[in-house]
């Protein structure tokens, strides 16, 4: 069987060509591999350069790698956070024409590490549990999708800095199986294995001395059920309310924004005897400050990203003299929000130099730019221009705190 490239863009074969297909996967020469760290994995994952671009190659049976490439495809219908299938490589021989393993390509995820890699660095508990929240909205969000995944653990989740919190993304798909709705056991019993695989690393972990000696492997792994049901309850619960106190469900319906996520159909019954009102979220989907911000602006970021770019671009409106909410002879929100793009995000991001951002997007670098300003503005007791901040920032915060992830490729502004 002749070699055969599988990909999603035209342009990923002519790439992909220039790799040493003819090899085993493990044994493929320096010059094509990017050191990145990685989880642990059944099978052998390496990082490697086609062209421009960094790309995930994963050695596998053609079966599971063809149903894992058309996993995440679905997965990325869908909007749920992942790593974005490239190609599959198939009918490989090696130079003496002895077949060799199919190949998964995916794209690397720009700005990000694997959830193992970040606890082999001892860190504190206070940022072990940031990350069980990203690893429970995301867990979450798959089920709500009809998702199961079937290997949750530290290895098969990455992670990218998101306005001071994290944000995860499954890695890993091929166990995974996509349903219209996934029962409460299917659920359950999805949980328990992410449950039981994240208490096993970390204590593979403990064994080695990486783990944080304040740290409990097997309470930990339970967090991450705890975190779990606290969100799916809040999201999927049924609430009754007295006749009449509509803004109750109003009430509901914004906490639920402040989490990050709509109500895209609901459901409303009054009781037989008029007294009370049942409101049930049916459809609630992810990423509410997400899609608001894209609408307004174009740029697409991590949910605590946009929630806020969103508070400053509020902020920044209220002080244009056209800004007249309500009044049709007023700036529309869209416009005033690609003038703040044009004449306030794009420049305060570009006066951060390249070299000095390591792996940070402009969205990260714009969040961290007015947590320096709060901070600034909190020690003079008065605000603080942005000019000055970006100045400090640059002369007295990076030098000092680098990124510790690989530099990526500059991302567009």
């Amino acid at each position: 069987m002749a070699l055969q490239i599988s990909a999603t863009n035209p342009e990923h074969p002519v790439l992909l060509l220039e790799l040493p297909w003819d090899v085993p996967l493990e044994e493929w020469p320096e010059e094509v591999l990017v050191p990145l760290p990685r989880g642990i994995s059944r099978h052998v994952v390496r990082y490697a350069r086609a062209g421009d671009e960094v790309i995930a190659v994963k050695e596998l049976a053609e079966r599971p790698a063809l149903n894992e490439y058309d996993m995440l495809r679905d997965l990325d219908r869908l909007a749920i956070p992942s790593v974005d299938p490239l190609a599959v490589v198939t009918g490989r021989t090696d130079a003496d024409g002895n077949p060799l393993e199919s190949v998964l390509v995916t794209r690397h995820l720009g700005g990000s590490m694997p959830y193992r890699s970040m606890f082999e660095t001892t860190m504190r508990p206070a940022t072990m549990h940031r990350l069980m929240d990203a690893l429970a909205v995301l867990l979450v969000r798959l089920h709500l999708a009809g998702f199961a995944w079937g290997d949750c653990s530290l290895s098969n989740t990455l992670f990218r800095r998101d306005a001071g919190a994290y944000a995860a993304y499954l890695v890993d798909a091929e166990t995974g199986e996509l349903h219209p709705q996934l029962s409460n056991g299917q659920r359950e019993y999805d949980l328990d294995l992410a449950r039981v695989n994240i208490s096993g690393e970390l204590l593979d972990l403990e064994a080695s001395g990486a783990l944080h000696p304040s740290v409990d492997a097997i309470a930990f792994g339970m967090e991450i059920c705890e975190r779990y049901r606290s969100l799916w309850d809040e999201l999927t619960r049924t609430s009754v309310y007295p006749a009449g106190k509509y803004h109750y469900i109003e009430r509901r319906i914004r906490r639920l924004n402040d989490l990050g996520f709509d109500v895209a159909e609901m459901q409303i019954e009054h009781a037989n005897n008029g007294d009370t009102v049942t409101f049930v979220p049916k459809v609630v989907d992810a990423g509410h400050h997400q899609r608001q911000l894209l609408r307004l602006t174009g740029l697409d970021t991590e949910e605590n990203q946009a929630r806020r770019l969103l508070n400053d671009l509020e902020s920044w409106m209220a002080t244009q003299d056209d800004y007249a909410p309500g009044d049709p002879l007023g700036a529309r929100p869209e416009v005033l929000a690609h003038r703040w793009v044009r004449d306030v995000f794009r420049p305060t991001v570009r006066a951060v130099p390249v070299e000095l951002r390591g792996s940070m997007d402009p969205a990260e670098i714009y969040h961290e730019l007015l947590e320096h300003r709060w901070y600034l503005s909190e020690r003079a007791q008065h605000d603080i221009g942005l000019d000055t901040v970006v100045a400090d920032y640059i002369e007295n915060i990076l030098p000092k705190a680098r990124e510790t992830l690989i530099p990526t490729e500059p991302v567009a502004e």
